[in-house]
């Protein structure tokens, strides 16, 4: 379908985008890859009179590793975070989730920022980010504010950037251990039935910090503390993995949809989550 009329805007900087989104309020929306707004738009399913293409402000784009901290421009592509070889030495889950989302020409055009802004429950960065405890950067008509990724997903397609706000970069410390992103999907370019995000770290043969995130479970990414805090002090497997699983099933609330039933889903997820510890627990 073709959608609705509308004023294209292409604003060369973050400042100049606010003064649009400020002047036309409501009728205003941002885009960054477009894959999930255009598609909307041409079904008539959101109508926006006022789109703010974001392509065209080279401050949100690039990839900064100062110390042990790396820094994103939200409007880095996927195709850019699985091509940058320092990123992947220092934070190489992010290659390894990047290349499981959607396809090449997807990935050419889809953005971090908007894979993380949109908050569909069943995009593969959101879990990510809540596993490396990253914070996402907020500008606005009222000035900067930051947001943990932990706290920043209220419901599906609600999160706590305000509709004047736009999301520009995503900041988290390198992490240190070994690190794992599992995907199962029922065909390339879907999304996960089930996902999981691992990071561990490991010293004598025994783990000593865990972080685990599963994504498309529920309607937010979902961080498991309990399945973290199981798997401490042990060597990831026998009882300490059985109980992570158990725990990140008391905490997941999938439902069913054309991607199997809900004892199927959580069947999935117990799958890919000992894959994703196993792999992590390997490469520690």
């Amino acid at each position: 379908m073709i959608p609705a009329g509308f004023d294209y805007h292409r604003p060369d900087s973050v400042q100049a985008a606010l003064s649009i989104l400020t002047e036309h309020g409501d009728e205003a929306r941002v885009v960054a890859g477009g894959h999930s707004l255009i598609p909307m738009m041409k079904l008539r399913m959101a109508e926006v009179p006022h789109l703010i293409d974001l392509q065209a402000i080279a401050e949100l784009k690039g990839i900064c590793i100062d110390g042990d901290t790396v820094t994103i421009g939200a409007m880095t592509t996927q195709h850019e975070l699985i091509t940058d070889d320092a990123l992947a030495d220092f934070a190489p889950i992010m290659r390894e989730a990047a290349l499981q989302i959607a396809d090449p020409q997807v990935r050419y055009m889809g953005t971090v920022g908007g894979n993380v802004a949109n908050g569909d429950p069943g995009n593969d960065m959101p879990g990510l980010m809540q596993a490396l405890d990253a914070v996402f950067t907020l500008v606005g008509p009222n000035g900067t504010r930051e947001v943990a990724a932990r706290d920043f997903f209220e419901a599906a397609y609600m999160t706590a950037r305000e509709d004047d706000e736009i999301l520009t970069a995503i900041r988290f410390q390198c992490p240190i251990g070994g690190q794992a992103y599992e995907k199962q999907k029922r065909k390339i370019g879907d999304y996960a039935t089930a996902a999981a995000a691992v990071i561990l770290t490991k010293e004598g043969g025994a783990c000593t910090g865990a972080s685990i995130a599963m994504t498309n479970l529920s309607d937010t990414p979902v961080q498991c503390l309990a399945s973290a805090e199981a798997l401490v002090g042990s060597a990831c497997n026998g009882e300490a993995l059985d109980k992570a699983v158990t725990e990140m099933l008391a905490v997941i609330d999938p439902g069913e949809d054309n991607r199997g039933p809900v004892e199927f889903k959580k069947h999935v997820a117990g799958v890919i989550l000992r894959r994703a510890i196993a792999r992590a627990w390997d490469r520690g």
